[in-house]
C-alpha cells in the first residue's frame, strides 16, 4: 500500500471539500427541481442530519485506519472533516429553525423541554460546537491537557447522534439502528479495551501453557 506524505495532504483536503460540498449541491438541485420528496421540509432537515452523521462516522474511521495501515498523514484530515460535521449540523438546526419552526424561538425552547430527541440533539450540538471552536492550534496550546479532555467528548457525541436520530423516527427504526451498531463498534474499536482483553488473553494462555509443561 502507498505511504501517504505530506506531500499528498493538499490533495487529500481537496478531495474532501469536494466531497462534502457535493451533497449540499445535490440537495440544492433537487430543491431547485421540484424532487425533494411530498415533505421538502421534512426532507431538507433529514437530509442535511444524515450528511451530519455520515460525516461523524467518517471522522470516527480515520484513527483506526490511520493506526492499522500505518498512515499517520491522515490524522491531519481529522480537523477540516469534523469541522464539516459541524457544518452540516448547522444546516440540519438551522433548516429545523427556520422551515419547520419558522423562527419561532418560544416554541424551539417548548420542543426542546418536551421532546427528548431535539435536547439529545441540542446537547449534541453544544458538544460539537466545543469542539469545533477548539480544533485551532492556538486554542489547542493554550488549553493543554484540558484541550484533550474536551475533545474525548466525541465519544459521547457519537453516541448521542444515532440516539437522537433513533428518538427521532416514528416508524423505520432499522436505518437509525444500523447507525447505533456501527458507532458502537467503531467506539469500541478505539477504545483500549480490545488491546487489554488481547492482553489479558495472552498473558492467560502463557500461563496456562507454562503449568502444562511443568
Amino acid at each position: 500500500m502507498m505511504r501517504l506524505t505530506m506531500k499528498h495532504l493538499f490533495w487529500l483536503k481537496l478531495a474532501i471539500h469536494l466531497l462534502a460540498i457535493l451533497p449540499v449541491t445535490y440537495l440544492i438541485l433537487l430543491i431547485i427541481l421540484d424532487k425533494a420528496g411530498g415533505d421538502p421540509v421534512q426532507y431538507i432537515i433529514h437530509y442535511t442530519g444524515i450528511g451530519a452523521l455520515n460525516t461523524l462516522v467518517i471522522l470516527l474511521c480515520i484513527s483506526p485506519i490511520a493506526r492499522k495501515f500505518k498512515q499517520g498523514v491522515l490524522i491531519q484530515i481529522r480537523r477540516v472533516i469534523g469541522l464539516y460535521v459541524f457544518a452540516y449540523a448547522n444546516l440540519h438546526i438551522f433548516a429545523f429553525i427556520s422551515l419547520d419552526l419558522l423562527f419561532a424561538w418560544s416554541l424551539l425552547f417548548e420542543e426542546v423541554v418536551k421532546r427528548p430527541y431535539i435536547l439529545v440533539g441540542a446537547i449534541s450540538y453544544i458538544i460539537l460546537f466545543l469542539l469545533s471552536i477548539t480544533s485551532f492550534k492556538a486554542l489547542r496550546r493554550k488549553m493543554g491537557k484540558r484541550w484533550q479532555q474536551l475533545h474525548n467528548l466525541v465519544y459521547l457525541l457519537a453516541l448521542l447522534v444515532p440516539i437522537h436520530f433513533y428518538w427521532s423516527v416514528k416508524s423505520e427504526v432499522i436505518e437509525p439502528g444500523i447507525y447505533i451498531v456501527l458507532t458502537s463498534l467503531l467506539l469500541l474499536i478505539r477504545s483500549p479495551l480490545p488491546k487489554l482483553f488481547l492482553e489479558f488473553y495472552l498473558r492467560l494462555k502463557n500461563k496456562l501453557g507454562s503449568l502444562t509443561s511443568s
